[in-house]
C-alpha cells in the first residue's frame, strides 16, 4: 500500500500555506514510514493527479473553512471529504482546486478508496511565510491526525 500525503497551500499568504507546513514537519520528524510520500502539493496544479492516481490510500491537509475557531483541525474520511469538498464554494489561491482533482480521479477511476482531507481553521491569510500563533499550534495535532488514520488504515 502506498500512502500520499499531500500538503497544500500558499506558504506566502500565513495560515493559508498550513498543509504544507504540516507535510514539512511530518516529512521531517516521520521520514521513514514504510510506503509513505509525502508531497508539497503548494497551490495545486494538473500534475498532482498523477501521484494521486497511483496512490492506494490519500491524505490531503489544507486550510479550511470549518466556520470554527482558529486553529480547529477536523477529519473528513471518504464520502465525507467528498460531500465536503463538493458543497463548498470555497475562495481560492488555488489555480486548480482539490474539486477539480478529485473530479479527474474519478473519470479516470482512480480515486483511492481510502482517502481523507484533514482540514485547519486559518485565522489570518494575508501576506506573510509563517502560519499565526493559533495556527502553528495546530500544526502537531494534525501530525497526529495523519500518523494515526495512516496506522488505522494499514491495521
Amino acid at each position: 500500500m502506498t500512502t500520499v500525503v499531500l500538503g497544500v497551500g500558499n506558504t506566502l499568504l500565513t495560515d493559508e500555506g498550513v498543509g504544507v507546513h504540516v507535510v514539512e514537519r511530518l516529512r521531517r520528524d516521520h521520514p521513514a514510514l514504510d510506503a509513505v510520500e509525502y508531497l508539497d502539493g503548494g497551490t495545486l496544479s494538473f500534475t498532482l493527479a498523477g501521484p494521486m492516481a497511483e496512490a492506494d490510500e490519500l491524505i490531503i491537509i489544507d486550510a479550511a473553512e470549518l466556520k470554527a475557531v482558529p486553529g480547529t483541525v477536523t477529519l473528513f474520511e471518504e464520502a465525507a471529504m467528498d460531500d465536503y469538498l463538493g458543497r463548498g464554494k470555497r475562495r481560492s489561491v488555488h489555480e486548480v482546486s482539490l474539486l477539480d482533482l478529485l473530479a479527474i480521479a474519478h473519470l479516470t477511476d482512480s480515486l483511492p478508496a481510502r482517502r481523507a482531507l484533514i482540514g485547519i481553521q486559518p485565522q489570518e491569510l494575508g501576506w506573510g511565510d509563517t502560519p499565526s500563533p493559533v495556527v502553528a499550534a495546530a500544526i502537531p495535532r494534525a501530525c497526529t491526525m495523519a500518523l494515526d488514520l495512516i496506522r488505522k488504515w494499514r491495521q
